[in-house]
């Protein structure tokens, strides 16, 4: 035989009540938990309070000074002085003469100091320039007059027309020409460079025919001087 269940007493018809049912409960007990009052409790007496100050305060301690003693006063002066002697020997030292006898030689050494070289100097530092012979006048203008008189001798002297008869292609043509007046005034180390060896024997031809000078002076003292010289000519 089959039972039959009973609409009634099936519990999930009130699944959903009993839910809700649970929420209002929920909500009402919050509710009363933050409305509820809470009062400070009144000590009225704590009793004597006693701090201990010994575990966290260092304690300094103030020494005491006593004040300085009074200084004792020197014994009395002894009214006999005693004289007492001094066994021990004293060392005397002798001390020997520095002067020297007529008789002992002295040899008395000279040393000749050795004389400055100074190498040749170039012409355009030069302190006192050499002196052409005819020129006057002061340093600026004995500089001038030597380079003046140079260049006419030059233009003078040389053979213009020797160019024309080597064959060279027309145009400016250029020598270089390095001579030395040295200490006495001469002309040496003539050395030319130019673009025939006719042309260069030619300006050192020229160069050693310039007149004996009055040399050059550095420092107080003659020197020799470098001097160089360009020469330029036209080829037609």
């Amino acid at each position: 035989m089959q039972r039959k269940k009973n609409s009634k007493a099936n519990l999930e018809n009130y699944t959903r009540l009993f839910l809700q049912l649970g929420l209002v409960l929920a909500l009402l007990i919050v509710y009363v938990s933050i409305e509820k009052k809470t009062y400070d409790r009144n000590i009225d007496d704590l009793g004597p309070v006693v701090l201990n100050m010994e575990d966290d305060e260092q304690i300094v301690e103030i020494e005491q000074v006593k004040p300085p003693e009074p200084k004792t006063p020197p014994p009395p002066t002894p009214d006999k002085i005693e004289v007492v002697e001094d066994e021990e020997e004293i060392e005397e030292t002798v001390i020997e003469s520095t002067e020297v006898d007529e008789d002992d030689a002295v040899e008395i050494i000279e040393v000749e100091e050795e004389e400055e070289v100074i190498e040749d100097v170039p012409f355009a530092i030069i302190e006192d320039v050499p002196v052409f012979p005819g020129c006057k006048g002061n340093k600026a203008k004995l500089k001038e007059c030597l380079q003046s008189k140079i260049t006419k001798h030059v233009n003078r002297k040389f053979n213009a027309d020797l160019a024309s008869d080597l064959g060279l292609s027309p145009g400016v043509k250029r020598i270089f020409v390095m001579f030395k007046i040295d200490k006495t005034g001469a002309i040496s180390n003539v050395q030319a460079r130019a673009p025939h060896k006719k042309l260069q024997e030619e300006a050192i031809r020229v160069i050693k025919l310039l007149p004996k000078m009055k040399p050059g002076r550095q420092r107080g003292r003659p020197v020799g001087v470098k001097y160089s010289l360009p020469i330029a000519f036209r080829v037609e």
